[in-house]
Protein backbone atom coordinates (compact mmCIF):
# COMPACT_ATOMS: atom_id res chain seq x y z
CA UNK A 1 0.00 0.00 0.00
CA UNK A 2 1.39 3.37 -0.90
CA UNK A 3 1.07 5.72 1.47
CA UNK A 4 0.55 9.60 0.46
CA UNK A 5 2.64 12.01 1.90
CA UNK A 6 2.33 15.86 1.02
CA UNK A 7 5.15 17.85 0.01
CA UNK A 8 3.79 20.94 1.63
CA UNK A 9 1.22 20.35 3.59
CA UNK A 10 -0.56 24.39 4.39
CA UNK A 11 -2.32 22.98 7.43
CA UNK A 12 1.62 22.70 9.38
CA UNK A 13 1.52 26.49 9.70
CA UNK A 14 -1.84 26.16 11.76
CA UNK A 15 -1.15 22.85 13.51
CA UNK A 16 1.86 23.75 15.55
CA UNK A 17 1.27 26.60 17.07
CA UNK A 18 -1.97 25.17 18.43
CA UNK A 19 -0.22 21.91 19.93
CA UNK A 20 2.05 25.26 21.61
CA UNK A 21 -1.06 26.56 22.84
CA UNK A 22 -2.34 23.27 24.55
CA UNK A 23 1.23 22.66 25.93
CA UNK A 24 1.31 26.05 27.21
CA UNK A 25 -2.80 25.59 28.88
CA UNK A 26 -1.49 22.36 30.53
CA UNK A 27 1.22 24.16 32.49
CA UNK A 28 -1.13 26.91 33.17
CA UNK A 29 -3.78 24.46 34.53
CA UNK A 30 -0.93 23.13 36.69
CA UNK A 31 -3.32 19.79 37.25
CA UNK A 32 -2.23 16.88 39.98
CA UNK A 33 -0.90 13.23 39.02
CA UNK A 34 -4.30 12.13 40.08
CA UNK A 35 -5.98 14.61 37.87
CA UNK A 36 -3.75 13.93 34.69
CA UNK A 37 -3.83 10.11 35.16
CA UNK A 38 -7.84 10.58 35.19
CA UNK A 39 -8.08 12.37 31.89
CA UNK A 40 -5.50 9.69 30.30
CA UNK A 41 -7.79 7.05 31.52
CA UNK A 42 -11.03 8.86 30.33
CA UNK A 43 -9.52 9.46 27.23
CA UNK A 44 -8.18 5.80 26.33
CA UNK A 45 -11.38 4.39 27.89
CA UNK A 46 -13.71 6.83 25.99
CA UNK A 47 -11.80 5.18 22.43
CA UNK A 48 -11.85 1.30 24.18
CA UNK A 49 -15.53 1.18 24.37
CA UNK A 50 -17.36 2.57 21.51
CA UNK A 51 -21.21 1.79 22.48
CA UNK A 52 -22.63 4.91 23.95
CA UNK A 53 -24.09 3.03 26.81
CA UNK A 54 -20.49 2.49 27.59
CA UNK A 55 -19.08 5.59 27.46
CA UNK A 56 -21.55 7.34 29.47
CA UNK A 57 -20.52 4.55 32.01
CA UNK A 58 -16.89 5.46 31.42
CA UNK A 59 -17.75 9.11 32.07
CA UNK A 60 -19.30 8.87 35.21
CA UNK A 61 -17.40 5.85 36.90
CA UNK A 62 -13.51 7.23 36.03
CA UNK A 63 -13.98 10.26 38.59
CA UNK A 64 -15.25 7.94 40.93
CA UNK A 65 -12.42 5.02 40.70
CA UNK A 66 -9.89 8.10 40.46
CA UNK A 67 -11.02 10.65 42.51
CA UNK A 68 -13.43 9.32 44.98
CA UNK A 69 -15.99 11.60 43.55
CA UNK A 70 -19.63 10.75 42.30
CA UNK A 71 -21.28 12.21 39.10
CA UNK A 72 -24.52 12.17 37.15
CA UNK A 73 -24.02 12.92 33.47
CA UNK A 74 -27.08 14.60 31.83
CA UNK A 75 -28.13 14.81 28.50
CA UNK A 76 -29.92 17.35 26.37
CA UNK A 77 -33.08 15.75 24.59
CA UNK A 78 -33.20 16.83 20.67
CA UNK A 79 -36.69 16.78 20.54
CA UNK A 80 -37.55 18.13 23.71
CA UNK A 81 -34.55 19.88 24.48
CA UNK A 82 -34.55 19.61 27.95
CA UNK A 83 -32.03 17.66 30.23
CA UNK A 84 -32.36 13.67 31.10
CA UNK A 85 -30.26 12.15 33.16
CA UNK A 86 -28.27 9.66 31.06
CA UNK A 87 -26.06 7.84 33.91
CA UNK A 88 -24.74 8.15 36.98
CA UNK A 89 -21.65 6.74 39.34
CA UNK A 90 -24.66 5.18 41.88
CA UNK A 91 -26.96 3.84 40.27
CA UNK A 92 -25.28 3.44 36.40
CA UNK A 93 -27.75 3.01 33.63
CA UNK A 94 -31.05 2.66 35.91
CA UNK A 95 -31.38 6.33 35.77
CA UNK A 96 -31.43 6.79 31.70
CA UNK A 97 -34.10 8.43 30.65
CA UNK A 98 -35.30 10.18 33.81
CA UNK A 99 -36.19 13.59 34.60
CA UNK A 100 -33.45 15.77 36.03
CA UNK A 101 -33.74 17.45 39.70
CA UNK A 102 -35.10 20.50 39.89
CA UNK A 103 -31.85 22.05 40.63
CA UNK A 104 -30.06 21.07 37.59
CA UNK A 105 -30.75 23.31 34.45
CA UNK A 106 -28.78 24.23 31.22
CA UNK A 107 -26.20 26.87 31.83
CA UNK A 108 -23.20 28.70 29.30
CA UNK A 109 -21.34 28.40 32.50
CA UNK A 110 -20.23 26.11 35.39
CA UNK A 111 -22.83 26.80 38.38
CA UNK A 112 -22.87 25.15 42.16
CA UNK A 113 -26.04 24.18 43.41
CA UNK A 114 -25.97 23.39 47.37
CA UNK A 115 -23.15 20.71 47.48
CA UNK A 116 -23.13 19.77 43.91
CA UNK A 117 -20.61 21.30 41.10
CA UNK A 118 -22.05 21.32 37.52
CA UNK A 119 -20.05 22.34 33.91
CA UNK A 120 -22.01 22.29 31.21
CA UNK A 121 -21.40 19.82 28.12
CA UNK A 122 -20.28 21.56 24.83
CA UNK A 123 -20.45 19.50 21.52
CA UNK A 124 -17.34 20.10 19.03
CA UNK A 125 -18.43 23.49 16.97
CA UNK A 126 -16.73 22.33 13.89
CA UNK A 127 -19.42 19.40 13.92
CA UNK A 128 -22.79 21.38 14.27
CA UNK A 129 -22.77 21.66 9.98
CA UNK A 130 -23.19 18.07 10.28
CA UNK A 131 -26.72 15.91 9.91
CA UNK A 132 -28.48 14.83 12.17
CA UNK A 133 -26.97 17.25 14.36
CA UNK A 134 -27.08 20.26 12.65
CA UNK A 135 -29.90 22.06 14.71
CA UNK A 136 -28.31 21.16 17.99
CA UNK A 137 -27.55 23.93 20.37
CA UNK A 138 -23.96 24.14 21.62
CA UNK A 139 -24.57 22.94 24.74
CA UNK A 140 -25.66 19.39 24.80
CA UNK A 141 -25.68 18.23 28.34
CA UNK A 142 -24.53 18.79 32.18
CA UNK A 143 -22.02 17.70 34.24
CA UNK A 144 -22.78 17.11 38.03
CA UNK A 145 -19.86 16.05 40.48
CA UNK A 146 -20.30 15.90 44.31
CA UNK A 147 -19.83 16.04 47.00
CA UNK A 148 -18.38 19.71 46.83
CA UNK A 149 -17.10 19.17 50.61
CA UNK A 150 -14.46 16.90 48.62
CA UNK A 151 -12.89 18.81 46.30
CA UNK A 152 -9.35 19.63 46.66
CA UNK A 153 -8.09 22.61 45.14
CA UNK A 154 -8.35 23.48 41.04
CA UNK A 155 -10.78 20.60 40.87
CA UNK A 156 -13.61 22.69 39.70
CA UNK A 157 -11.56 23.96 36.52
CA UNK A 158 -10.72 20.12 35.89
CA UNK A 159 -14.02 19.29 35.47
CA UNK A 160 -14.78 22.12 33.43
CA UNK A 161 -12.02 20.62 31.38
CA UNK A 162 -13.38 17.27 31.99
CA UNK A 163 -16.69 18.11 31.01
CA UNK A 164 -15.83 19.85 27.70
CA UNK A 165 -13.56 16.03 26.75
CA UNK A 166 -16.95 14.39 27.32
CA UNK A 167 -18.67 16.68 24.82
CA UNK A 168 -16.02 16.35 21.91
CA UNK A 169 -16.15 12.77 22.53
CA UNK A 170 -19.74 12.42 22.81
CA UNK A 171 -20.56 14.77 19.75
CA UNK A 172 -18.38 12.33 17.83
CA UNK A 173 -20.06 9.54 19.04
CA UNK A 174 -23.72 10.95 18.48
CA UNK A 175 -22.46 11.30 14.70
CA UNK A 176 -20.76 8.14 14.59
CA UNK A 177 -24.67 6.26 16.08
CA UNK A 178 -26.90 8.55 13.68
CA UNK A 179 -24.07 7.67 10.66
CA UNK A 180 -24.53 4.02 11.16
CA UNK A 181 -28.54 4.19 11.74
CA UNK A 182 -28.54 6.28 8.88
CA UNK A 183 -26.91 4.09 6.51
CA UNK A 184 -28.51 1.15 8.09
CA UNK A 185 -32.18 2.93 6.91
CA UNK A 186 -31.19 3.60 3.14
CA UNK A 187 -29.63 0.02 2.91
CA UNK A 188 -32.81 -1.02 3.93
CA UNK A 189 -34.66 1.65 2.06
CA UNK A 190 -32.69 0.32 -1.49
CA UNK A 191 -34.12 -2.69 -0.44
CA UNK A 192 -37.73 -1.09 -0.70
CA UNK A 193 -37.25 0.38 -3.74
CA UNK A 194 -35.66 -3.10 -5.23
CA UNK A 195 -38.74 -5.00 -3.87
CA UNK A 196 -41.71 -2.79 -4.69
CA UNK A 197 -40.41 -0.84 -7.81
CA UNK A 198 -37.16 -2.43 -10.02
CA UNK A 199 -38.93 -5.84 -9.42
CA UNK A 200 -42.26 -5.36 -10.57
CA UNK A 201 -41.07 -2.68 -12.95
CA UNK A 202 -39.37 -5.92 -14.97
CA UNK A 203 -43.61 -6.29 -16.34
CA UNK A 204 -42.43 -3.60 -18.78
CA UNK A 205 -40.56 -6.35 -20.63
CA UNK A 206 -44.07 -8.10 -21.16
CA UNK A 207 -45.97 -4.45 -22.12
CA UNK A 208 -43.24 -3.79 -24.37
CA UNK A 209 -43.36 -7.46 -26.23
CA UNK A 210 -47.29 -7.59 -26.02
CA UNK A 211 -46.98 -3.90 -28.05
CA UNK A 212 -44.14 -5.35 -30.13
CA UNK A 213 -46.69 -7.44 -31.18
CA UNK A 214 -49.33 -5.71 -31.94
CA UNK A 215 -47.14 -3.38 -34.06
CA UNK A 216 -46.22 -6.44 -36.53
CA UNK A 217 -49.90 -7.17 -36.81
CA UNK A 218 -50.35 -3.43 -37.75
CA UNK A 219 -47.86 -4.31 -39.92
CA UNK A 220 -49.51 -7.15 -41.48
CA UNK A 221 -52.44 -5.54 -41.99
CA UNK A 222 -51.40 -2.36 -43.51
CA UNK A 223 -49.09 -4.85 -46.18
CA UNK A 224 -52.63 -6.81 -46.69
CA UNK A 225 -54.88 -3.43 -47.61
CA UNK A 226 -51.55 -2.56 -50.14
CA UNK A 227 -52.04 -5.74 -51.76
CA UNK A 228 -55.67 -5.43 -51.95
CA UNK A 229 -55.63 -2.49 -53.31
CA UNK A 230 -52.92 -3.15 -55.67
CA UNK A 231 -54.79 -6.05 -56.72
CA UNK A 232 -57.66 -4.15 -57.44
CA UNK A 233 -56.07 -1.35 -59.28
CA UNK A 234 -54.99 -4.03 -61.53
CA UNK A 235 -58.37 -5.01 -61.86
CA UNK A 236 -59.98 -1.65 -61.98
CA UNK A 237 -62.00 -2.67 -58.75
CA UNK A 238 -61.96 -3.66 -54.97
CA UNK A 239 -63.70 -6.34 -53.81
CA UNK A 240 -65.63 -4.49 -50.53
CA UNK A 241 -65.66 -7.77 -48.48
CA UNK A 242 -61.97 -7.87 -48.56
CA UNK A 243 -61.72 -4.28 -47.21
CA UNK A 244 -64.58 -4.78 -44.89
CA UNK A 245 -62.61 -7.93 -43.24
CA UNK A 246 -59.48 -5.73 -43.03
CA UNK A 247 -61.10 -2.92 -41.61
CA UNK A 248 -62.80 -5.46 -38.99
CA UNK A 249 -59.24 -6.54 -38.15
CA UNK A 250 -58.11 -3.13 -37.89
CA UNK A 251 -60.42 -2.00 -35.58
CA UNK A 252 -59.91 -4.64 -33.10
CA UNK A 253 -56.20 -4.45 -33.16
CA UNK A 254 -56.56 -0.77 -32.53
CA UNK A 255 -58.97 -1.19 -29.46
CA UNK A 256 -56.14 -4.38 -28.55
CA UNK A 257 -53.54 -1.76 -28.73
CA UNK A 258 -55.98 0.50 -26.82
CA UNK A 259 -55.87 -1.95 -23.57
CA UNK A 260 -52.18 -2.63 -23.70
CA UNK A 261 -51.66 1.55 -23.52
CA UNK A 262 -54.56 1.59 -20.87
CA UNK A 263 -52.03 -1.22 -19.28
CA UNK A 264 -48.61 0.50 -19.40
CA UNK A 265 -50.49 4.02 -18.41
CA UNK A 266 -51.91 1.89 -15.21
CA UNK A 267 -48.38 0.37 -14.80
CA UNK A 268 -46.58 3.53 -15.04
CA UNK A 269 -49.00 5.54 -12.83
CA UNK A 270 -48.46 3.11 -9.78
CA UNK A 271 -44.26 2.97 -10.59
CA UNK A 272 -44.50 6.85 -9.87
CA UNK A 273 -46.80 6.84 -6.95
CA UNK A 274 -44.48 4.09 -5.73
CA UNK A 275 -41.19 5.84 -7.16
CA UNK A 276 -42.13 9.30 -5.32
CA UNK A 277 -42.98 7.96 -2.03
CA UNK A 278 -39.64 6.16 -1.97
CA UNK A 279 -37.21 8.36 -3.46
CA UNK A 280 -37.97 11.36 -1.41
CA UNK A 281 -35.08 13.68 -0.20
CA UNK A 282 -36.65 13.80 3.05
CA UNK A 283 -36.27 10.05 3.71
CA UNK A 284 -32.47 10.10 2.85
CA UNK A 285 -31.48 13.22 4.26
CA UNK A 286 -33.89 12.40 7.96
CA UNK A 287 -32.73 8.60 8.07
CA UNK A 288 -36.62 7.52 8.46
CA UNK A 289 -39.57 7.64 6.65
CA UNK A 290 -40.88 10.85 6.06
CA UNK A 291 -44.82 10.73 5.91
CA UNK A 292 -46.85 13.17 3.34
CA UNK A 293 -50.32 12.57 4.72
CA UNK A 294 -53.83 13.76 2.91
CA UNK A 295 -57.01 12.87 3.39
CA UNK A 296 -58.00 10.03 0.75
CA UNK A 297 -60.88 8.00 0.22
CA UNK A 298 -59.38 5.08 1.54
CA UNK A 299 -61.15 2.51 -0.87
CA UNK A 300 -60.47 4.02 -4.15
CA UNK A 301 -57.53 5.29 -4.41
CA UNK A 302 -55.91 2.68 -2.36
CA UNK A 303 -57.04 -0.69 -1.74
CA UNK A 304 -59.23 -0.68 -5.19
CA UNK A 305 -56.13 0.37 -7.21
CA UNK A 306 -53.75 -2.36 -6.13
CA UNK A 307 -56.30 -4.88 -6.19
CA UNK A 308 -56.98 -3.75 -9.81
CA UNK A 309 -53.43 -4.33 -10.31
CA UNK A 310 -53.21 -7.90 -9.16
CA UNK A 311 -56.61 -9.11 -10.11
CA UNK A 312 -55.55 -11.07 -13.03
CA UNK A 313 -52.57 -12.18 -11.41
CA UNK A 314 -54.59 -13.93 -8.93
CA UNK A 315 -57.37 -15.03 -11.54
CA UNK A 316 -54.38 -16.59 -13.65
CA UNK A 317 -52.98 -18.71 -10.35
CA UNK A 318 -56.86 -19.87 -10.47
CA UNK A 319 -57.25 -17.81 -7.21
CA UNK A 320 -60.82 -16.72 -6.95
CA UNK A 321 -61.62 -13.24 -5.19
CA UNK A 322 -64.31 -13.30 -2.55
CA UNK A 323 -65.95 -9.44 -3.02
CA UNK A 324 -68.61 -10.21 -0.39
CA UNK A 325 -65.51 -10.29 2.84
CA UNK A 326 -66.72 -7.64 5.14
CA UNK A 327 -67.39 -4.67 2.40
CA UNK A 328 -67.79 -1.23 3.43
CA UNK A 329 -68.36 2.45 1.91
CA UNK A 330 -65.09 4.01 1.55
CA UNK A 331 -66.53 7.66 1.89
CA UNK A 332 -67.61 6.44 5.62
CA UNK A 333 -63.83 5.97 6.57
CA UNK A 334 -62.19 9.68 6.83
CA UNK A 335 -58.46 8.54 6.66
CA UNK A 336 -55.62 10.87 6.39
CA UNK A 337 -52.37 8.96 5.34
CA UNK A 338 -49.22 8.59 3.00
CA UNK A 339 -51.48 7.26 -0.11
CA UNK A 340 -47.95 5.99 -1.58
CA UNK A 341 -46.83 4.28 0.95
CA UNK A 342 -49.82 2.63 2.21
CA UNK A 343 -50.25 1.64 -1.04
CA UNK A 344 -47.71 -0.52 -1.03
CA UNK A 345 -48.52 -1.82 1.74
CA UNK A 346 -51.51 -3.73 -0.23
CA UNK A 347 -49.47 -4.07 -3.17
CA UNK A 348 -47.04 -6.66 -0.54
CA UNK A 349 -50.58 -8.51 0.77
CA UNK A 350 -52.09 -9.35 -2.81
CA UNK A 351 -48.31 -10.03 -3.87
CA UNK A 352 -47.50 -12.76 -1.20
CA UNK A 353 -51.88 -14.08 -1.64
CA UNK A 354 -50.63 -13.95 -5.25
CA UNK A 355 -47.75 -16.89 -4.85
CA UNK A 356 -49.10 -17.92 -1.40
CA UNK A 357 -52.42 -18.81 -1.56
CA UNK A 358 -54.06 -22.70 -1.93
CA UNK A 359 -56.57 -24.70 -2.87
CA UNK A 360 -58.30 -25.93 0.72
CA UNK A 361 -61.12 -28.40 1.41
CA UNK A 362 -64.07 -26.68 2.87
CA UNK A 363 -67.20 -27.83 5.43
CA UNK A 364 -68.38 -29.35 2.63
CA UNK A 365 -65.70 -31.20 1.01
CA UNK A 366 -65.28 -29.15 -1.83
CA UNK A 367 -61.75 -27.39 -2.65
CA UNK A 368 -61.75 -23.47 -2.88
CA UNK A 369 -59.02 -21.34 -3.32
CA UNK A 370 -59.46 -17.95 -2.85
CA UNK A 371 -58.34 -14.52 -1.41
CA UNK A 372 -60.78 -12.68 0.60
CA UNK A 373 -60.69 -8.50 1.92
CA UNK A 374 -62.30 -6.79 4.19
CA UNK A 375 -62.18 -3.74 7.17
CA UNK A 376 -63.85 -3.40 10.33
CA UNK A 377 -63.85 -0.59 12.68
CA UNK A 378 -62.86 -1.19 16.50
CA UNK A 379 -63.86 0.87 19.55
CA UNK A 380 -61.00 1.08 21.78
CA UNK A 381 -58.22 -0.45 19.44
CA UNK A 382 -55.40 1.60 20.75
CA UNK A 383 -56.67 2.19 24.28
CA UNK A 384 -60.12 3.82 25.88
CA UNK A 385 -61.27 6.29 23.47
CA UNK A 386 -58.64 5.61 20.68
CA UNK A 387 -60.53 3.62 18.07
CA UNK A 388 -58.71 1.66 15.19
CA UNK A 389 -59.91 0.05 11.79
CA UNK A 390 -58.99 -2.98 11.13
CA UNK A 391 -57.73 -3.95 7.20
CA UNK A 392 -57.78 -7.90 6.70
CA UNK A 393 -56.42 -9.94 3.47
CA UNK A 394 -57.36 -13.44 3.86
CA UNK A 395 -56.12 -16.01 1.85
CA UNK A 396 -56.78 -19.90 1.64
CA UNK A 397 -54.33 -22.50 2.51
CA UNK A 398 -52.52 -24.08 5.96
CA UNK A 399 -52.04 -22.58 8.77
CA UNK A 400 -48.36 -20.88 9.57
CA UNK A 401 -46.94 -22.58 12.23
CA UNK A 402 -46.53 -20.75 15.88
CA UNK A 403 -43.06 -21.19 15.41
CA UNK A 404 -42.89 -19.25 12.18
CA UNK A 405 -45.83 -16.85 13.28
CA UNK A 406 -43.80 -14.35 15.80
CA UNK A 407 -40.96 -14.02 12.95
CA UNK A 408 -42.89 -13.67 9.78
CA UNK A 409 -42.35 -9.75 9.72
CA UNK A 410 -38.98 -10.10 10.42
CA UNK A 411 -36.33 -8.64 7.67
CA UNK A 412 -35.34 -11.67 5.64
CA UNK A 413 -37.53 -13.76 7.21
CA UNK A 414 -39.31 -16.71 5.03
CA UNK A 415 -40.91 -19.91 6.44
CA UNK A 416 -40.75 -23.13 5.60
CA UNK A 417 -42.23 -24.10 2.17
CA UNK A 418 -40.86 -20.66 0.22
CA UNK A 419 -37.96 -21.18 -0.77
CA UNK A 420 -39.26 -22.19 -4.76
CA UNK A 421 -41.23 -19.06 -4.11
CA UNK A 422 -39.84 -16.18 -5.61
CA UNK A 423 -38.86 -13.34 -2.85
CA UNK A 424 -36.53 -12.17 -0.20
CA UNK A 425 -38.66 -12.23 2.86
CA UNK A 426 -38.50 -8.17 2.69
CA UNK A 427 -42.60 -7.43 1.92
CA UNK A 428 -44.01 -7.76 5.60
CA UNK A 429 -41.27 -5.92 6.86
CA UNK A 430 -42.04 -3.24 4.92
CA UNK A 431 -45.21 -3.65 5.94
CA UNK A 432 -44.41 -3.45 9.17
CA UNK A 433 -42.42 -0.05 8.92
CA UNK A 434 -45.08 1.98 7.29
CA UNK A 435 -47.82 0.64 9.06
CA UNK A 436 -45.91 1.54 12.39
CA UNK A 437 -44.51 4.65 11.19
CA UNK A 438 -48.40 5.45 10.51
CA UNK A 439 -48.86 4.79 15.01
CA UNK A 440 -50.61 1.21 13.60
CA UNK A 441 -49.83 -2.08 14.19
CA UNK A 442 -49.43 -5.38 12.04
CA UNK A 443 -50.34 -9.16 13.06
CA UNK A 444 -51.31 -12.02 11.57
CA UNK A 445 -54.04 -14.76 12.42
CA UNK A 446 -54.49 -18.52 11.63
CA UNK A 447 -58.47 -18.26 10.76
CA UNK A 448 -60.93 -20.88 9.34
CA UNK A 449 -59.73 -22.22 5.94
CA UNK A 450 -56.53 -20.35 6.02
CA UNK A 451 -54.51 -17.18 6.79
CA UNK A 452 -55.14 -13.53 7.65
CA UNK A 453 -52.92 -10.87 7.45
CA UNK A 454 -54.26 -7.38 8.78
CA UNK A 455 -53.46 -4.17 9.93
CA UNK A 456 -54.99 -1.52 11.84
CA UNK A 457 -54.04 2.18 11.64
CA UNK A 458 -56.07 4.85 14.47
CA UNK A 459 -58.90 6.87 13.41
CA UNK A 460 -59.21 10.43 13.15
CA UNK A 461 -62.24 11.15 13.40
CA UNK A 462 -65.30 10.05 16.03
CA UNK A 463 -66.43 6.77 15.83
CA UNK A 464 -69.87 8.59 16.01
CA UNK A 465 -69.36 9.93 12.72
CA UNK A 466 -68.38 6.63 10.75
CA UNK A 467 -72.14 5.56 10.39
CA UNK A 468 -73.34 2.10 9.52
CA UNK A 469 -70.00 0.30 9.01
CA UNK A 470 -70.25 -3.53 9.14
CA UNK A 471 -68.53 -5.41 11.08
CA UNK A 472 -66.48 -8.28 8.93
CA UNK A 473 -67.18 -11.73 9.55
CA UNK A 474 -65.54 -15.51 9.20
CA UNK A 475 -64.32 -15.60 5.70
CA UNK A 476 -66.63 -18.63 4.44
CA UNK A 477 -66.03 -19.97 0.66
CA UNK A 478 -67.18 -18.26 -2.22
Amino acid sequence: MTIYCPIDPPELATILPRIREKREDYEKYGFTAIQGRTLRAFFDLAQEFETLENFYRVCVFVPKEFMGLDSCLYLVDPDTKKLQSACDSINGLKVCGMDTPANISISESAYVTGDTFVAPIRGNRRLFVRKPLSQAEEIIGSFAVFPLSRFEENDRLFFEKYANRIGYNLHYKLISVESERHIKFINTLVADIEHNVLVPNMKYKLFLNKLRKKIHELEDIEKNLEDEIEAGIRKEFIEISHIEQIKRSLSVLCINILKEYEEVDKHYQNTSLFLESLLRRDHFEKGHLVLRRRMCRFRREVLDQQLERYKQRLERQDIHIDYNFGEMPDEDIPLVVDVGLISQVYANLFSNAEKYCEEVINEHGEPVKFMSYGQEVIKDFFGPGKHGIKFNVFTTGPHISPGESSLIFDEGFRGAGSEKKQGVGHGLHFMKKVVEVHGGIVGYEATNLGNNFFFALPLQYPIEEIIDLPMIAEPSSP
